[in-house]
């Protein structure tokens, strides 16, 4: 599948005496685009009159983001605090171009929760909306899509999905059981740290929390799960997990028709995944940190083991190259760890022209000078636009 996207297209130039990050080597050479689009590789240290000489910087595709909460954190910077919506989008689509991100499937909760200390309310049909605006007027400077969060333990998921439609270039749903005492939240003790915290809860309040979230999912977890595998069908979207924890998990994964697997908790589960050919995505914070926030599986363990598929920079945008860097090292192999970033959550949503350099994909580009072990980005471009 190929899905069009940014107004603004951009003149050719080349970029030349550049190390060219392959799908399955790096080459000296120059790289040259033309309406948006990579027109030509060549193999070479020659620099053609009018090139960029890149002094030997690494040239690669552009990152692809399958799942990040950077969205969220710009329109709700402070617990309370409601930023205005079109300066939150055009903030982070700025933060994340210069980043290296060149795609992203902006992830939304779909699902709400309208009682209780800790209550979630309905926000996602108008902020996609607005995005929607803003990249029809071609203000954002990458390429957008959706990532709908679908929340099985909540009151409303159903009705929020019917919402969209596949005109709203709606990616990825992900099936997401936060009830406690499973998948990522099996540790009560962790949760009441994380939720407790986050929402100024006492120990009563919790308690409630609790008891609520699992009637929600009693009441409404196999209704939630069975519409929204439907409405993923409806609107055109590829299915995901979430928090995957045991080999049954997963099998259930497998039978609904999931892609790929988002943030598996264990060794079981990736292995699982494995067997069952869904692609595992773990996150690039797991991989920088050494080990995850919550106390889950290490993502370098499964990267060793060769049960890590495609990475996320879930909470931190900049995560993204710094891992896939961390990654190349981990495995002598750049090619192999840049992959993770861009051509394998391409295909794992079904997109076919962008995640790789080869003639005729869309010119979305990372200029790359490395630093010691880290990248330093040198130039952004999105379809052939610099945008960083």
């Amino acid at each position: 599948m190929t899905r069009g996207d940014d107004r603004r297209v951009s003149a050719s130039f080349c970029l030349a005496n550049a190390r060219l990050v392959l799908d399955d080597r790096v080459v000296t050479g120059k790289l040259c685009v033309e309406d948006g689009v990579i027109a030509e590789i060549r193999e070479g240290a020659d620099v053609p009159a009018g090139a960029v000489d890149c002094g030997g910087d690494f040239v690669l595709p552009g990152l692809i983001e399958l799942h990040t909460d950077n969205l969220e954190r710009h329109i709700q910077p402070r617990p309370g605090v409601d930023w205005p919506h079109v300066a939150a989008l055009l903030a982070h689509d700025g933060e994340l171009a210069s980043c290296g991100i060149t795609t992203v499937f902006d992830a939304m909760r779909v699902g709400s929760i309208h009682s209780g200390k800790g209550r979630y309310a309905q926000y996602a049909r108008g902020l996609a909306s607005e995005m929607m605006a803003l990249r029809g007027a071609g203000a954002m400077r990458i390429s957008h899509f959706l990532h709908l969060r679908a929340e099985i333990c909540s009151e409303t998921l159903l009705d929020e999905l019917a919402a969209f439609g596949p005109e709203d270039r709606v990616g990825i749903v992900s099936l997401m059981d936060h009830t406690p005492g499973q998948r990522q939240f099996r540790d009560l003790a962790k949760m009441k740290q994380y939720v407790a915290k986050k929402r100024n809860m006492s120990d009563a309040e919790f308690d409630a929390h609790v008891a609520h979230l699992k009637g929600l999912q009693a009441e409404y977890g196999i209704r939630h799960e069975a519409g929204a595998v439907e409405e993923a069908r409806r609107i055109g979207a590829v299915l995901a997990s979430h928090d995957d924890t045991t080999e049954d998990q997963v099998a259930r994964s497998g039978a609904l028709g999931v892609g790929f697997a988002e943030f598996p908790t264990t060794v079981e589960a990736a292995e699982a995944c494995r067997e069952q050919g869904i692609a595992i995505m773990m996150g690039a914070p797991n991989v920088i940190r050494g080990g995850s926030h919550s106390g889950n599986v290490s993502a370098l363990a499964l990267a060793e083991f060769g049960l890590l598929d495609i990475l996320s920079s879930d909470y931190v945008p900049s995560a993204l190259l710094l891992s896939a860097w961390r990654l190349g090292a981990l495995w002598d192999d750049l090619p192999r760890a840049v992959r993770t970033v861009t051509q394998a959550p391409a295909r794992a949503t079904g997109l076919t022209d962008r995640g790789a350099l080869a003639e005729g994909l869309r010119a979305d580009l990372l200029r790359v000078e490395p630093f010691g072990d880290a990248p330093v980005l040198r130039g952004v471009w999105s379809r052939g636009c610099q945008v960083g």
